[in-house]
């Protein structure tokens, strides 16, 4: 089941500036405060995504092997840096690179924007996965399709928490592949490709509800995990440093 709609981006709306921006595959919702917010943003990170998407589609067609490898793999010489950066954070999770896409699609548009603009918040969304460098509290709730738990659950992450990776995958939900079938699996890091990565690799790990707990103490035990909230039909485990939060 893909999650067409993303009704989830309502809750980052708040008191940011808003808009979404889409080329090809790629669907970020990017949200900035309204000091620095500008009309033009949007054809800018426009731009930027379709320069990115233009350097990757040019460099897999040198490189084949980096868009299908389910291991660690090593851009070659000169590879653009995304490229580079998914390496590195896929290989701590012991999977592709390319599990770590969204994430740095978010870290890099992110950057860009902040650089150009100054936003002193900044959070892009892109299929579930999020890069968020804001001044005040957020409440995130996890979309587990089918799951009775799905949107009723999350984490509470304080201000001065961020910036984080706040990624999401599952099994039952989106076009992403996965080998598992957790309807969620959200990690937390400081880096946003590794919590993407990791998302990956752990939901990789859930079959049944027997998995859950096993699964939430190997990330308990990982020192790149900051939190992470697993979901499977109508049972849950957490653990890390961010409270719980049930939402009606």
């Amino acid at each position: 089941m893909e999650y067409k709609d993303r009704t989830y981006r309502n809750l980052f709306s708040g008191s940011l500036k808003s808009f979404s921006v889409t080329y090809k595959e790629t669907d970020l919702w990017i949200g900035t405060d309204s000091g620095s917010y500008s009309c033009s943003m949007r054809q800018y990170a426009l731009d930027i995504i379709r320069q990115m998407r233009t350097e990757m589609d040019a460099y897999l067609e040198k490189d084949p092997q980096y868009r299908t490898s389910l291991v660690p793999y090593r851009p070659m010489e000169g590879a653009p840096i995304i490229f580079q950066l998914m390496s590195q954070a896929s290989s701590r999770a012991g999977i592709g690179p390319m599990s770590a896409v969204a994430g740095a699609f978010d870290k890099l548009v992110a950057d860009a924007l902040c650089n150009r603009f100054g936003c002193s918040d900044i959070v892009v969304e892109n299929g579930g996965d999020i890069y968020a460098h804001v001044q005040h509290d957020l409440d995130i709730s996890v979309f587990a399709g089918q799951s009775p738990l799905s949107e009723k659950v999350g984490i509470h992450v304080p201000a001065s928490a961020f910036p984080l990776g706040i990624c999401t995958s599952s099994g039952t939900v989106g076009p992403s592949l996965s080998f598992g079938k957790a309807d969620a699996m959200m990690v937390v890091c400081r880096d946003v490709l590794l919590a993407d990565s990791y998302a990956t690799a752990m939901a990789n790990r859930i079959r049944t509800v027997d998995d859950l707990q096993p699964v939430i103490d190997l990330c308990a035990e990982n020192p790149d995990i900051l939190s992470a909230l697993a979901v499977k039909d109508d049972r849950m485990a957490i653990c890390g440093d961010f409270e719980l939060r049930l939402f009606s």
